[in-house]
């Protein structure tokens, strides 16, 4: 398995990985050295290596504001990263690769062992038609620029140089296999994506009780998590409205998680019934609560779903937007943007959902949709199905 270091990508697959080693399969898990324990973790080995991508703990802004500040860094990673990977591995060589979608390494080590790759998806995937719907508007204006011309010259280049053809594009969104690590319910235009190469597996959660413990207070009529999850986190102001909002309603509990980027300090005067962290144990407090306001990532997206508990979806930055439209069209959130999400804005928004049969009966019906897609075991049972083939 090979990823990169960042939550929503690495968590995604560790119950997978958990449970590949749980059957009797060796596996290792090439990863940067921070993530390392919590792989560890899954009883997967851990092949360290060093990556140049800004890492959690960095501030969101290292990322750019652009198309091409975002996708340039995980080409040069991958650049520096493959001669890494390929003394990693030397003598040492897998039967069958899994991947996450920003691994490119990974598909390029697939090739040049001549074994099959599996992404692991950890949100949506191409659906016929993506390409002219989504992506060639979205990459317009980059291709034209000399600074585009010159990132997929430099990718073709080093796709060519390790017997890789294909065009970057497809590389990088097309996969030959692929597990896609979120409920179907979440895809956009699943009717129209190809299910003999995407196998839709819902939530893959575990045991979390190395997380830590939540109890909700007596007393606690309703209990709302505010979570951006662990990227997007510095929004002070925001924070400062969910106070406002649900400070002072009677009865209501507010855990607030507001990451690593922001002093508790920042928020001023914080009433008794908000709980300030820079992190908390996300699913021991969703089993637990009435409400979820978060960032509609797909981690997140999904534990709300698979704990029934209805959301008010804030998006900050990539997928996170269409994933908030796409729960708003379910029935069981609200779509409020970021620039929208006032005190009372959110307070409205709260007391509509958290009563409403309609939202209730409608995560009921998708946390069962989710149960039938068969999550960790199924994941397992198809990646064992691809080994066997290959051997075959």
């Amino acid at each position: 398995m090979f990823s990169i270091a960042a939550h929503g990508h690495v968590n995604p697959s560790l119950e997978v990985i958990r449970e590949l080693v749980a059957r009797g399969h060796r596996v290792t898990y090439a990863i940067p050295p921070v993530f390392a324990e919590k792989v560890a973790g899954t009883g997967a080995e851990v092949k360290p290596w060093n990556s140049t991508l800004p890492s959690p703990e960095d501030d969101p802004s290292a990322w750019g504001s652009t198309l091409l500040d975002n996708v340039e860094p995980f080409l040069d990673d991958a650049v520096q990263a493959l001669p890494q990977l390929i003394e990693a591995y030397a003598g040492d060589e897998p039967d069958l690769v899994l991947h996450d979608i920003t691994s490119y390494p990974a598909r390029v080590l697939a090739h040049r062992w001549g074994v099959p790759a599996i992404s692991l998806s950890p949100n949506l995937v191409a659906w016929d038609g993506y390409e002219k719907e989504v992506a060639e508007p979205m990459w317009e204006e980059p291709k034209k620029s000399e600074r585009g011309r010159a990132y997929y010259a430099r990718f073709q280049n080093w796709l060519g140089e390790n017997g890789i053809t294909e065009h970057p594009d497809p590389f990088v969104g097309r996969p030959g296999r692929s597990i896609v690590l979120i409920p179907k319910a979440l895809q956009p235009n699943a009717d129209r994506v190809d299910e003999s190469v995407h196998s839709f597996v819902g939530a893959c959660q575990g045991d979390r009780a190395a997380e830590g413990e939540w109890h909700r207070p007596a007393g606690a009529e309703k209990v709302a998590l505010v979570s951006l999850g662990s990227a997007f986190t510095k929004r002070t102001d925001f924070y400062r409205e969910c106070v406002e909002a649900f400070g002072g309603l009677p009865g209501w509990h507010t855990v607030l998680q507001i990451g690593k980027h922001v002093d508790p300090a920042e928020l001023g005067d914080v009433p008794a019934n908000v709980e300030v962290h820079s992190w908390v144990p996300q699913l021991a407090i969703l089993k637990q609560a009435d409400l979820f306001v978060t960032h509609a990532g797909a981690g997140g997206s999904q534990e709300g779903m698979a704990t029934a508990t209805p959301m008010i979806a804030v998006p900050q930055a990539v997928d996170q937007f269409g994933n908030a439209d796409m729960l708003q069209a379910l029935g069981v959130a609200r779509h409020l943007p970021a620039e929208e999400a006032t005190a009372a804005a959110l307070r409205g928004a709260a007391l509509a959902l958290v009563d409403d049969p309609a939202v209730a009966a409608r995560l009921s019906e998708l946390r069962a949709e989710m149960a039938r897609e068969g999550g960790t075991r199924r994941a397992a049972d198809l990646i064992e199905a691809e080994l066997a083939a290959a051997r075959a």
